[in-house]
């Protein structure tokens, strides 16, 4: 597969919107794609959880909370939100909304399509089934961790390149978020969005 075909970019303005639409109508089946020390490896996205930074009792920004970590949520869109969980599995989320609306939208899982070999040294398996069908998993195959935390999706270390076929909304379905009892009234909401057809999920 050539590389040239992940060399565009969503637009920077794209991510400044609700974080509903912008999740069925752009993120998922979209590209991510990280150039870590000139090796391009790109998976397509197939599962994705949206987080509502200012209710939502499972965001870290809940309540409009601001610290040094949560700060690049509260730009306009279009940033890599990146964080460590349990001190060792670093997970990746794509800033959204306009500016002081700290939404996110978590990655939770990607068909491995570009730089296999390099995601396969990088996770010590070649079992692509297990490759990035978890937030974790990804993240340690792309080379993302939490150094990358207010990345531009604009540059050439991490982006998303857009969708390369038509994605309606029969190819999406929606689930509760997974990983998060302690959310009380939030964690039952249907804010886990996937490519219903896709092996490639961290959950059926």
């Amino acid at each position: 597969m050539n590389e040239k075909l992940f060399e565009r970019h969503i637009a920077a303005a794209t991510y400044q919107q609700n974080p509903f639409d912008l999740v069925r109508d752009t993120i998922l089946g979209a590209y991510l794609c990280t150039r870590m020390d000139g090796q391009l490896t790109v998976g397509k996205i197939t599962e994705a959880e949206v987080y509502i930074g200012g209710e939502d009792k499972a965001a870290h920004s809940y309540g409009f909370r601001k610290t040094p970590r949560t700060a690049i949520q509260f730009k306009e869109g279009g940033y890599a939100y990146t964080f460590l969980v349990y001190g060792m599995y670093h997970q990746f989320c794509v800033t959204t909304s306009p500016p002081g609306q700290p939404d996110t939208i978590l990655i939770r899982a990607l068909e491995p399509i570009f730089g296999i070999s390099d995601m396969c040294q990088r996770r010590g398996t070649h079992n692509i089934k297990k490759l990035t069908t978890g937030p974790g998993k990804l993240c340690q195959a792309l080379g993302i961790t939490k150094h990358h935390n207010g990345e531009p999706l604009t540059g050439n270390l991490i982006w998303l390149s857009p969708r390369q076929e038509k994605i309606t909304p029969d190819h999406i379905g929606c689930t509760p978020r997974i990983g998060i009892d302690f959310a009380g009234e939030y964690r039952d909401k249907p804010w886990r969005f996937i490519l219903k057809d896709s092996p490639y999920l961290s959950r059926p």
